[in-house]
């Protein structure tokens, strides 16, 4: 029964792809009061065409191949005889989006009736957003600097041309972390941080105070904080926002620190989940709490803080493989002279820095820990981590401007230190 419906769905899909994509175009191009090859009744007949032809022979694909060389040639002697007019903004007349989506339509019918439908919809889908983004994405490129193309070009390189190549055993009895374990660490981590970068520089709105914050807890809980105290101490209008933008980025660090976990290893995740979806859950409700219950009626927008380092910078990248496979070292060897209780001392105090290295090393089972005491040893790095920040967030911010995101960033700690130890000696197993 399933064989006999199949092409009966994927005629109908490509039907109404053909029909969904020739609406965005001839929208599109009526907008602007041009006339163009292709539409509503077009592209649904070029995608019949297609799948017909398909359907033809579907093994060496001649007749489907001479329909697309005659769409090739008619859409050439269109372009031929309009490639030199003007339109009214004084542009060419033609550009390659009218070919391209006249192919694409063709292509529709076969891809329809030959792949899942999530590749025919996918397909369709990911073409109207492009065909009808087409103001914001040259507005986006030309905002974006071309240093960062040069970085993010580097990261592409980095991930896809040394990645494959880095052995994925360990060379070193030291350890059971291996190269390509370490590089993987470093991706995983540079990825979650730039997504947020590109949101706080491109995509979030100016004065978008807590979005920023919530980004910024992507990005870096504890740059956000030492931006947002500063922020505090200077302009006094903008005390509120920043304080409810601390306590923030630290809830949205529990994300983060799930996110980058379940990279390396998915059960250690599903274990994580639990406490730091929690904390995360009663961060966000003190932070909405003091935000909504105490908010002053003339209280202005906070304006977007400081603009992060590029973390793509292949520096930054080393630093953090330098420093993964340092504490990875430290914490397999405290592991096997103290226990879990040198270990967790160990959380303790790389809390107070960058907790992302000592993290992923757990993750990627350098301490070679069952998952209850690698689980609690991310929890007290985190809480120590808080711990920090508050102090961080006193300093420069002074003691009553911080007094509440400090508080509320010791409860965090609090909650989690709990949690650690209900863990480790076994209560919640």
């Amino acid at each position: 029964m399933q064989t006999s419906t199949q092409p009966i769905v994927g005629f109908l899909l490509l039907l109404g792809l053909g029909f969904f994509f020739g609406l965005a175009f001839e929208e599109l191009h009526a907008q602007g009061g041009q006339a163009r090859p292709g539409g509503v009744r077009s592209f649904p007949l070029l995608a019949l065409s297609g799948g017909l032809l398909y359907r033809l022979d579907s093994e060496h694909l001649l007749p489907l191949s001479a329909g697309l060389l005659v769409l090739g040639v008619w859409l050439a002697c269109y372009y031929w005889r309009h490639v030199e007019e003007i339109d009214p903004d004084g542009r060419p007349n033609v550009g390659l989006m009218v070919p391209i989506c006249n192919v694409l339509a063709y292509l529709l019918g076969p891809i329809a009736l030959a792949e899942p439908p999530w590749v025919a919809i996918g397909t369709a889908v990911s073409a109207v957003l492009l065909l009808t983004a087409r103001e914001r994405l040259h507005g986006l490129a030309r905002r974006v600097e071309s240093g960062e193309i040069v970085t993010a070009g580097k990261f592409l390189i980095l991930t896809g041309l040394v990645l494959p190549f880095l052995p994925d055993k360990p060379v070193t009895g030291l350890t059971e972390i291996t190269p390509h374990q370490v590089w993987l660490a470093v991706i995983a981590v540079s990825t979650v941080s730039y997504a947020s970068y590109l949101l706080r520089r491109y995509v979030a709105p100016p004065g978008a105070g807590l979005w920023v914050a919530v980004l910024g807890g992507l990005y870096s809980s504890t740059v956000t904080t030492v931006v947002l105290a500063r922020r505090a101490r200077a302009e006094p209008a903008m005390l509120r926002q920043a304080q409810t933008g601390i306590i923030l980025a630290s809830s949205i660090m529990y994300v983060r620190l799930l996110i980058v976990v379940a990279v390396f290893d998915p059960q250690l995740a599903v274990r994580l989940a639990p406490p730091l979806l929690i904390l995360a859950v009663i961060g966000l409700i003190l932070a909405g709490l003091f935000y909504w219950i105490g908010a002053s009626p003339n209280a202005r927008p906070a304006a977007s803080a400081r603009t992060p380092v590029n973390p793509l910078e292949l520096t930054a990248a080393f630093i953090f493989a330098a420093l993964f496979i340092a504490i990875s070292l430290a914490s397999g060897w405290v592991r096997s002279q103290f226990g879990e209780g040198g270990l967790f001392a160990l959380a303790a105090i790389v809390g107070l820095t960058d907790i992302d290295p000592f993290v992923l090393s757990i993750a990627a089972g350098g301490t070679e820990s069952l998952v209850g005491g690698a689980v609690a040893a991310i929890l007290i790095a985190a809480s120590s981590n808080n711990l920090m920040k508050a102090a961080y967030a006193v300093g420069f911010a002074g003691v009553r401007a911080a007094a509440i995101p400090a508080g509320a960033l010791g409860l965090l700690a609090l909650g989690g230190g709990a949690a650690a130890w209900w863990i480790a000696t076994g209560a919640g197993t």
